[in-house]
């Protein structure tokens, strides 16, 4: 997975999610295209907390054609979604806008004939399956799905794992640093509650 803009800070957002294609041009009319666009940008929009949307290219090979770019990122922000995740492509990466992030799975230099085929669906990005709804945390790493059930213990979870590591890494990047002194730390982080 790439990242448009790899030093930002994580996304987290409930997920709005959809299929896409750019293979072939469309058999339907432009106008029933259009209006499924439109009713799939209704649905990013009517969701009232953060939004991540995650968009599966269901093209026999994902990424042709880039969903994700300048027009499509500006719609996106401005409608609230905070990023996405695909494993489609993107392209106009100077032109994106550099707070919204892009994960994707490759870039390409046009949009060929990209639509969306359907939207509030469950969805598979690289191995990982997504309902609409679903509690995202997504950065340059890649994304995973949170439990709504254990949402409220992550800021305690993760103060904790913050406080036993201190002492290891203060240790290793001590000047002299020893199994030793690994194995002290290691003793410290054990006491940390």
């Amino acid at each position: 997975m790439l990242a448009a803009h790899p030093s930002l800070p994580a996304i987290v957002g409930y997920a709005r999610t959809g299929l896409i294609r750019s293979l072939q041009p469309a058999e339907e009319s432009p106008g029933a295209v259009r209006a499924r666009r439109i009713a799939y940008y209704r649905y990013v929009a009517a969701h009232a907390g953060p939004v991540v949307v995650v968009l599966q290219d269901i093209d026999s090979r994902p990424g042709l054609g880039a969903f994700w770019g300048e027009v499509n990122v500006a719609i996106h922000n401005g409608l609230g979604a905070r990023g996405v995740l695909t494993n489609g492509s993107m392209r106009d990466l100077g032109a994106v806008d550099p707070g919204f992030q892009i994960l994707a799975g490759s870039l390409s230099p046009s949009h060929a004939f990209v639509r969306v085929e359907a939207f509030d669906c469950p969805v598979e990005i690289f191995g990982l399956k997504v309902r609409p709804d679903d509690l995202l945390h997504a950065d340059r790493h890649g994304a995973v799905i949170i439990d709504p059930y254990i949402a409220l213990e992550l800021p305690r979870a993760i103060d904790l794992v913050t406080r036993k590591e201190a002492p290891v890494l203060k240790a290793a990047r001590s000047p002299g640093f020893t199994v030793e002194k690994l194995i002290e730390a290691w003793g410290a982080a054990e006491d940390v509650h």
